[in-house]
């Protein structure tokens, strides 16, 4: 009898996860709730058009007077002390920072699934953020990409000299792949995301954003211009996700004048105590 209530358990505990999955994809692209959608929407796409034609003027700028002079300046590629630098990068990988945030959601959707109803209500809540984050970098990261195959400049030093203006439009290789920069975008779309939910991690996550951005300045893989049009694309495309989340009203809202705030999250603490909690229906 023992064996069977086990399997019995095991069956409502993972009818109850792919219930709990479904229910958090299909939020995702319900029909926006919000009243006050369009306000949002028009302030998201001027803060987006303003920053697209303030950035896209000094990228142009530092392609003509900076990019060729900059990476004369850096240390030889391949040079031995810079391995530091070289782990360091990774962490604005898209491939980490997009597996990190996707296992921390199947394990909290996981959770979820085998615990008291105030418990999986705070831990669905916590679930809803980590989606906003791991959507905020997929779709700049997507975007990234495209610009990436249309643009076709090459890296630092492709072709035997610091050329800023060497392109291969769609040639779709990794020496053609330097604009933007990929961990640029990465690091700024999480950078920006993390700050719109937990806004005292900003000072944090744009020192994190910053950094990864130089590695790939002294490391020769990008051009500075590569990196600022990486942030630029990382932050809209995070504004565009976080106005997709308001509009639905999924960790974020849209008050009276069109601006999107967060909702009160759970707590650390909360979800600490949660965590300390044995299992039960």
């Amino acid at each position: 009898m023992s064996a069977i209530s086990n399997v019995t358990v095991s069956r409502n505990y993972f009818s109850l996860f792919f219930a709990t999955l479904g229910a958090s994809l299909a939020q995702l692209v319900r029909a926006p709730s919000h009243s006050r959608r369009a306000e949002a929407a028009l302030r998201s796409a001027r803060h987006g058009l303003w920053l697209a034609a303030g950035i896209g003027a000094l990228t142009i700028a530092l392609m003509v007077w900076l990019d060729a002079t900059e990476i004369r300046l850096m240390p030889p590629r391949g040079t031995a002390s810079l391995w530091p630098l070289r782990i360091l990068t990774d962490f604005g990988k898209s491939a980490y920072v997009l597996w990190a945030l996707a296992v921390l959601l199947f394990a909290v959707l996981i959770a979820s699934a085998g615990v008291r109803a105030t418990a999986r209500s705070l831990l669905l809540g916590l679930g809803t953020r980590l989606q906003f984050l791991f959507f905020a970098v997929l779709v700049s990261v997507l975007a990234g990409e495209v610009i990436k195959w249309m643009v076709g400049r090459g890296r630092p030093f492709v072709g035997g000299e610091a050329n800023a203006f060497n392109f291969s439009h769609f040639a779709g290789t990794e020496a053609y792949a330097s604009f933007p920069s990929g961990h640029a975008t990465t690091a700024f779309a999480l950078a920006f995301a993390v700050s719109a939910l937990w806004p005292q991690a900003r000072i944090a996550m744009l020192l994190y954003a910053i950094v990864i951005a130089a590695t790939r300045l002294v490391l020769l893989a990008h051009h500075p211009s590569d990196v600022v049009a990486g942030a630029l694309i990382g932050v809209i495309g995070a504004m565009f996700v976080r106005y997709w989340f308001a509009a639905r009203r999924l960790g974020f809202a849209i008050s009276r004048d069109g601006t999107i705030v967060a909702l009160p999250g759970p707590s650390f603490e909360r979800v600490n105590r949660v965590a300390r909690r044995p299992f039960g229906p």
